[in-house]
């Protein structure tokens, strides 16, 4: 049984009084510590597949199962316990006039965990920032160190999954492969399961086991590392994003960590 198994999923809103499918009859699975990618271009359903999970964008066809058992919905507390997420932009993602110290404490304090003030200093350790930050406030980080916040805050609870919605893409490049090798060393080190989201295929390359390649919705093809790294794929349009990454496949970064 995998840990995440989608289903069918079609996902549709509506707007200016017509149906729009972001997402239509996707499915998938993702293995316990695998790291799982969803590529393609803007407006692919990529990220609307992650806020399905989440119970943040409405299922219409379908089911998300979790180790096995549906998604209730509201989500409730379990569930994050189990699955959290880090979005694209950590400023946004971030209080603007909440500390450090109370953005990674306050998770713990919803579901009732003792000791924080231990369990923050370790988080920030986890993730390569000095004690000190827990006091600081947002727009005192540079992009990099919040995002680095944002993954602490996530891992506070101790889930298991991580959803990693294009999680450097606003970031510096300098900075990027600093902060997907922190991702991996975290995965590594904690047996997490990922499903990440991002248009860049070179991303994937560095970060995932498998990917699954989406365009207008729909999947296009799914592929094991080893078939990207040897550019074996079977569809035009996943040839396409390979070719427009292949100069940066071995550094996501685009030069530089």
């Amino acid at each position: 049984m995998s840990l995440i198994e989608i289903e069918n999923l079609t996902v549709t809103f509506r707007a200016k009084g017509r149906e729009v499918r972001a997402v239509e009859g996707v499915s998938l699975k993702v293995e316990g510590r695998e790291s799982y990618g969803l590529v393609g271009e803007s407006g692919s359903g990529k990220s609307t597949i992650l806020r399905a999970i989440c119970g943040m964008a409405p299922v219409t066809g379908g089911q998300i199962r979790i180790d096995g058992q549906p998604l209730p919905t509201p989500r409730g507390r379990a569930f994050s316990r189990q699955v959290q997420m880090v979005f694209q932009d950590p400023y946004a993602s971030l209080h603007p006039r909440h500390t450090i110290d109370r953005a990674l404490s306050e998770p713990l304090a919803i579901h009732g965990f003792g000791g924080s003030d231990a369990k923050v200093v370790k988080a920030l350790t986890d993730v390569g920032l000095p004690a000190a930050f827990r006091f600081r406030y947002p727009h005192q980080l540079s992009g990099g160190q919040r995002q680095r916040v944002a993954i602490a805050r996530a891992l506070m609870l101790e889930p298991s999954i991580l959803l990693l919605d294009e999680p450097t893409s606003a970031l510096d490049a300098s900075v990027q492969a600093e902060v997907l090798n922190l991702l991996n060393r975290l995965r590594a080190d904690r047996g997490l399961t990922f499903l990440m989201v991002s248009h860049d295929l070179a991303v994937i390359d560095h970060m995932c086991d498998r990917i699954l390649v989406m365009q207008h919705g729909r999947a296009v093809e799914e592929l094991a590392h080893e078939d990207l790294a040897g550019a074996q794929m079977t569809t035009a349009y996943a040839r396409s994003l390979f070719d427009a990454s292949a100069d940066r496949m071995l550094d996501p970064a685009g030069g530089g960590a």
